[in-house]
């Protein structure tokens, strides 16, 4: 059991607490929360008080690359061609080892937990995270990433997916999840789309995809030209002109339904925020990292106002250096209690998962994180917290309070 009491505590769902405190069971459950001497003290528990510092929910990260953690760079080494860079991230990705991988993997969680992160929802394709994940305890969502831009490979691509799947699902835990993700319009082809999203019916995988992220994919998908059109050509891939934009088109293909994960959004239109909303799928929100490639920024608001639940991401450390939700707040117009619902119960309505984490509410699982100051009283918020809490157990701490 554990005790943590700070200054202000922030169940989100309720007003904040002055001299708040909460208590965790031995299930790592939320067993109550509330003025501090009003919630119980059993004898034996381990106890925390930060007396000047604010307790909330653990954060939501609602898109990550950490098998890229070892790349790091950030912002200023993007390349400006959008489709260079994503070249030289494959060239890098196959340089890397298995081992480099798990290692990046490893870091990026931690990072990530020291962060006040607490869940992740991991796109990849090496499995890395998910094995990491498993070994640390944490807490998340693994989408295996396939790729297969040419229709003639499709069966292959598929039973590349399969086998990857079906090797992270024995890893699995009440609180870790796989699902897959067929990466975008310009790597996957129309069959392939239809292939992952058969499978992920039958075998209730979620599914999470990069789509309507720069200005170059839109003319990919609706025009049939530009640079993607042109890299396919020139391997012998017959590009066909959808006339749709990319929403659209994944809606065709079955692939955006409900609880689709749609990371990026950036060049999007009032029909598909409607098709969106229709479909019952999500926004993973990365502004900084669209700031960073020059893709623009997401109509956030026009998806929140239609109803559509809206998660931040950081998206990798080679596009934004940090992996800082409280930077992805402030980026994306958040200030105040917007903030601090957007880096939490926000991000956990987009994984669909705001019964189990996203605030502090009795019986809810124990994913605490304790900071300095927050977005709500503090205009640079801090990156570091001071205690990082998983289903009731310490993943971070600075020092004993």
């Amino acid at each position: 059991m554990l005790r943590i009491s700070a200054s202000i505590v922030h169940p989100v769902t309720a007003p904040s607490i002055e001299d708040g405190a909460v208590l965790v069971d031995a299930h790592g459950r939320i067993a109550a929360v509330g003025r501090n001497a009003h919630v119980p003290t059993p004898t034996g528990i381990q106890a925390f008080h930060f007396p000047d510092a604010e307790l909330m929910p653990g954060l939501i990260n609602c898109h990550t690359h950490l098998e890229l953690t070892h790349l790091g760079g950030g912002a200023k080494h993007v390349e400006p061609e959008f489709l260079k860079w994503i070249r030289r991230i494959r060239e890098l990705k196959d340089a890397t080892s298995a081992d480099a991988f798990h290692e990046a993997a490893i870091a990026g969680i931690r990072d990530c937990w020291a962060r006040g992160i607490t869940c992740i929802a991991e796109t990849g394709s090496t499995g890395a995270v998910m094995r990491a994940l498993h070994d640390l305890g944490g807490r998340g969502i693994v989408y295996q990433e396939v790729f297969g831009p040419d229709p003639a490979t499709c069966s292959a691509s598929m039973a590349e997916l399969e086998s990857a799947v079906w090797h992270l699902r024995p890893l699995a835990t009440s609180h870790l999840f796989v699902g897959v993700s067929p990466h975008a319009p310009y790597t996957v082809s129309a069959p392939l789309y239809e292939a992952v999203a058969a499978l992920a019916r039958r075998e209730q995988l979620p599914i999470a995809v990069h789509v309507a992220e720069s200005q170059e994919e839109m003319v990919f998908v609706h025009d049939g030209a530009g640079p993607f059109a042109e890299a396919l050509q020139a391997r012998g891939i017959v590009v066909v002109p959808q006339r749709l934009t990319p929403v659209a088109y994944l809606v065709q293909r079955g692939v955006i339904r409900t609880g689709t994960l749609c990371i990026h959004c950036v060049q999007v239109d009032e029909a598909d925020v409607e098709l969106i909303r229709a479909t019952h799928a999500a926004i993973a929100h990365c502004p900084l990292s669209n700031r960073a490639h020059g893709h623009g920024l997401a109509p956030a608001r026009a998806f929140r106002n239609a109803g559509v639940p809206v998660g931040l991401g950081t998206d990798s450390v080679v596009s934004v250096g940090e992996l800082n939700l409280w930077a992805e707040a402030d980026a994306a117009g958040c200030i105040g209690e917007a903030a601090l619902r957007a880096v939490t119960l926000d991000g956990a309505h987009a994984l669909g998962w705001q019964d189990e984490i996203g605030s502090l509410e009795v019986g809810k699982a124990a994913d605490l994180a304790v900071f300095s100051s927050t977005t709500l009283s503090h205009p640079s918020p801090p990156s570091t917290a001071l205690l990082t809490v998983v289903s009731g157990r310490i993943v971070h701490q600075i020092s004993a309070p």
